[in-house]
C-alpha cells in the first residue's frame, strides 16, 4: 500500500485518540496500515504516555480548541518557512540568471573589441583643390529665419574669414537642402 500523507487528518486523528480509539480503527477509516498510524502519531507527538497507557480518552473540547490552534500555528509556520524557501530559491535563479546574461554581454563585448582591430590609418592625397588653410577654432554659428518673405539662413560674420568658405561657398551658389527630424543639410548643387 502506497504511504498516504496523514497531515490533513491531524486534527481528526487527535480527536479518535482522545476518543480512545484503537490505531487499527483509525488506520481502517483512513485507509492506511497500523504501523502508518504508530508513526504519525509518535512524529506528531500524539502519544501521552498517560493517557495511551491508561487507555483512557482526554477530557475537553476546550483542549482540543487549544491543541488545534497549536497545530494551525505550526503548519502556518511550516507554509511560511516554505514559501520563503520558495522565494529564496527564485531571487537565486533570478540573481544566477542575471549573471549568466551579464558574462554573456561581457563575452560578446570582449569578442566584439577582438574582432574589431583598429583599421590602418589612410594617407590623405593632396590634390590642388582641397587645400583648405586652417580651419575654424569652433563651430560657427547662424540662424534659420522663416518671415513674412521667405526663409533664410543667416550666418555669422566669422564665416567669411573661414579659408573653407572663401573657397568653395563664397558667392552666389545654387545649393540643395535636406530636412530631417534633427538637423537641416545644405550641399552644394552640381
Amino acid at each position: 500500500m502506497p504511504r498516504k500523507s496523514l497531515r490533513p487528518h491531524l486534527n481528526q486523528i487527535r480527536t479518535w485518540t482522545r476518543q480512545g480509539r484503537t490505531d487499527a480503527w483509525v488506520a481502517h477509516q483512513l485507509d492506511v496500515t497500523v504501523q502508518q498510524i504508530a508513526t504519525f502519531k509518535r512524529e506528531s507527538g500524539l502519544l501521552d504516555d498517560d493517557a495511551s497507557a491508561a487507555g483512557a480518552p482526554s477530557a475537553g473540547l476546550d483542549e482540543d480548541i487549544d491543541l488545534r490552534a497549536e497545530d494551525d500555528a505550526r503548519i502556518a509556520a511550516e507554509l511560511e518557512e516554505a514559501e520563503r524557501e520558495r522565494l529564496e530559491a527564485e531571487a537565486a535563479a533570478e540573481a544566477q540568471r542575471l549573471a549568466d546574461e551579464a558574462q554573456r554581454l561581457a563575452d560578446e563585448a570582449a569578442r566584439g573589441d577582438e574582432e574589431e582591430e583598429p583599421a590602418p590609418k589612410r594617407r590623405s592625397r593632396r590634390s590642388v583643390r582641397s587645400r583648405r588653410g586652417r580651419a575654424s577654432d569652433g563651430p560657427l554659428e547662424g540662424t534659420f529665419d522663416h518671415g513674412e518673405e521667405g526663409y533664410g539662413l543667416w550666418l555669422d560674420p566669422a564665416v567669411a574669414d573661414d579659408p573653407i568658405y572663401a573657397e568653395h561657398w563664397a558667392g552666389h551658389r545654387p545649393v540643395s537642402v535636406t530636412v530631417e527630424e534633427d538637423q537641416i543639410i545644405i550641399r552644394r548643387a552640381e
